[in-house]
């Protein structure tokens, strides 16, 4: 029984090693299963020993005294055992974690786009990121191991070693040390090396940490981050950062040496509608092709920069030339005139161009800047394609046009504008079959602005989407209030743009207006304005079988004003035209507008297309229109454009009086409110 009692630490000691050795295989280079099993068996010789001096001292007392004697060191030897036991089980969860930690660390240095390196207090490479050996071309066995200085290129190598770990050794660390390296391919590669170091308790270097920074490829990236802040992306052309420094450049060096510069703003004409009709993608080719034809006849002192869309500026700024502003615009004028090929397309644009001398228009770079914009802005107006020379009485009349449009958002946004309605006649009943909404605004003064100006200022502000939506809206509801009231069902016709209806999120819109107002499709008939539609038959064609097949009316107006075949209407899913009230007004004494009317009744009589006369003023116009079988008029001799309330009135009462005059062509037929001169 003593046996077994002195045996018991010797056993918790074997039970110790074991345990650790149990715990998987011994890795020479593993320190933690290193100290686990060195512990254990210090703890086993420590049993043994202990159970040889309770041999000893047994020997020397009483049997029942030893055996009282003996429990210390049985319990002694025992707890020995169980804490070997403890501390080796801990080891082996700390090297477990251990092993985790360095997976982790290998992983970030294949996984990471950095270029990292860790080396020794000697130097030698310990771990590299992938991205540094895919920058020098080396495999990771060929590197790990090797002194990193191996791989520098220097004259003065052992000098560059030395002041490179002495940096180190000082402060800990050093930052952008520039090296030269060899790579696989033996090329040189300027690196830029930041490093940190790591320490033990006692303060020497265990190894430390780089970072390298590739300083080719990071002039390159400065150079493309340069690039993109001073040239536009599309054409290669100055952007307007560029632009600017140009023209205080230009205006600095004239000032000084008393010349003049030219600033030409050109704006292309009509351009939206390639974007509109043949897709972005199209439109930045011929953004490239302008481009590109410009710059041939560019000289080397001039400036040539894209402002963005569809703007670009030139700034003849030349010393060694005398600038001839009228030839250059011209010059641009008649490059730009030849159509640009894309693909199997025959594409064309024209420019318009403002022109601003300094120091004529401008003393400073803005003013230059703006009365080019300004002149711009008169040949946009004066028929496009054309050049236009700053004058002083241009900003009176730009100031003007900006307070117009000012005002025009304001008035939409505080619901200023207001909606006239002119009724469409049956020219055989006298019924009033529907009525087209047009959009009225009056300033503070009650004056009437030209609704042909408020689709100009509209178009060019940015304001033409917002207004046709509130046009749209509005009359969708005057006409549910009609329908409320008891009046027979009326057309109502809305003038929009081609734009409109080939916007991608149109259709949804109009659907919602519907359903808001609970009128029937059949109910509204949109306009639209013959060029509008002509200048992409495909994809109006689609956009207006589109709103056909929801069971709108569709109709062209100011038909027979425009350039494009008679023809296209057998395309388009219409049902009605509108002959322009220019032919109309004259179609007494101008024969050729007779013969015109004429052949837009017969045509679309033809065809199955209802006619609507616009302009009709007078009952020698409205009997020609009868003999011819035009159905339908629309003009002052039926009433002017009237607001709502005064539109429900005339419903209310001029039925039976316009079928009476329409029979009898005597005007005092018409007891309700006379003809109007206001403005169609």
């Amino acid at each position: 029984m003593l046996i077994v009692l002195y045996l018991f630490p010797l056993r918790s000691g074997l039970f110790a090693c074991r345990r650790v050795v149990s715990g998987g295989s011994m890795d020479a280079f593993d320190p933690e299963k290193q100290s686990a099993l060195w512990l254990s068996c210090s703890l086993l010789a420590g049993a043994l020993a202990t159970a040889a001096v309770i041999l000893l001292v047994n020997s020397l007392y009483d049997l029942s005294l030893t055996l009282q004697q003996s429990w210390l060191p049985v319990l002694t030897g025992g707890i020995a055992g169980l804490l070997a036991g403890r501390t080796a089980l801990r080891l082996r969860g700390t090297s477990r974690r251990l092993e985790e930690s360095e997976q982790r660390l290998r992983e970030f240095y294949q996984n990471t786009p950095a270029l990292l390196h860790a080396i020794d207090n000697r130097g030698r490479i310990l771990h590299v990121s992938q991205a540094w050996l895919d920058l020098l071309g080396y495999d990771r066995e060929e590197v790990i191991g090797k002194d990193f200085f191996a791989f520098v290129v220097s004259d003065h190598v052992d000098q560059d070693r030395a002041e490179h770990f002495h940096k180190l050794e000082e402060s800990g660390q050093i930052r952008d040390v520039n090296y030269y390296l060899i790579n696989a391919n033996e090329t040189i590669i300027e690196v830029a090396i930041t490093e940190v170091v790591h320490r033990d308790a006692e303060g020497r270097i265990i190894e430390s940490f780089a970072v390298l920074s590739d300083l080719a490829s990071h002039r390159a990236s400065e150079e493309r981050i340069e690039r993109l802040a001073y040239f536009d992306t599309l054409t290669g052309l100055p952007n307007r950062s560029l632009m600017n420094d140009r023209i205080v450049q230009a205006v600095a060096q004239a000032r000084r040496e008393k010349r003049q510069v030219g600033i030409f703003f050109l704006d292309l004409d009509r351009f939206k509608l390639i974007n509109d009709t043949q897709g972005h993608a199209v439109g930045d080719l011929v953004l490239r092709s302008v481009a590109q034809r410009l710059k041939k006849f560019i000289r080397s002192g001039d400036t040539f920069a894209r402002l963005g869309g569809d703007e670009f500026v030139i700034i003849q700024a030349d010393p060694n030339h005398d600038p001839n502003f009228t030839i250059m615009g011209k010059r641009i004028i008649g490059t730009l005139a030849e159509p640009f090929q894309v693909g199997n397309r025959e594409l064309f644009t024209t420019v318009s161009v403002g022109v601003a001398i300094y120091p004529i228009d401008g003393d400073d770079p803005e003013t230059l800047l703006q009365s080019a914009d300004t002149a711009m802005y008169v040949a946009k107006s004066r028929g496009r394609n054309n050049m236009q020379f700053f004058s002083t009485e241009m900003n009176a009349a730009a100031m003007a046009k900006t307070n117009l449009e000012n005002k025009l958002r304001e008035a939409l946004s505080h619901g200023e504008l207001q909606q006239h309605y002119q009724a469409q006649v049956n020219l055989v009943t006298g019924r009033v079959t529907g009525v087209e909404a047009l959009l009225r605004w009056y300033d503070s003064d009650g004056a009437l602005t030209p609704s042909g100006q408020i689709i100009e200022i509209a178009d060019e502000s940015g304001l033409a989407f917002p207004l046709g939506e509130w046009v749209l809206k509005t009359a969708c509801h005057q006409a549910k209030a009609w329908q409320e009231q008891g009046l027979p069902p009326l057309r109502m016709s809305v003038n929009l743009s081609g734009h409109h209806i080939r916007q991608p999120n149109f259709i949804d819109y109009l659907e919602s207006i519907l359903n808001q107002t609970g009128i029937k499709p059949n109910t509204l008939e949109i306009e639209l304005a013959e060029n509008s539609v002509m200048g992409s038959i495909s994809d109006s064609i689609m956009a207006l079988t589109d709103l056909k097949v929801r069971g709108i009316n569709l109709s062209i107006d100011d038909f027979g004003t425009g350039c494009s075949s008679l023809l296209y209407l057998k395309h388009f899913p219409i049902h009605r035209v509108k002959i322009a009230q220019e032919f109309i007004r004259d179609i007494i004494h101008n024969p050729d507008y007779a013969a015109i009317t004429e052949a837009i009744i017969v045509m679309a009589n033809s065809l199955q297309l209802s006619v609507t006369a616009v302009g009709v003023e007078d009952p020698v116009q409205l009997k020609f229109l009868r003999e011819r079988d035009c159905v339908e008029g629309q003009g002052l001799l039926f009433g002017a454009a009237m607001n709502a309330e005064q539109m429900t009135a005339f419903l209310k009462q001029s039925n039976c009086q316009l079928k009476k005059f329409i029979t009898t062509g005597n005007q005092k037929e018409l007891d309700f409110e006379g003809p109007s001169t206001e403005i169609h």
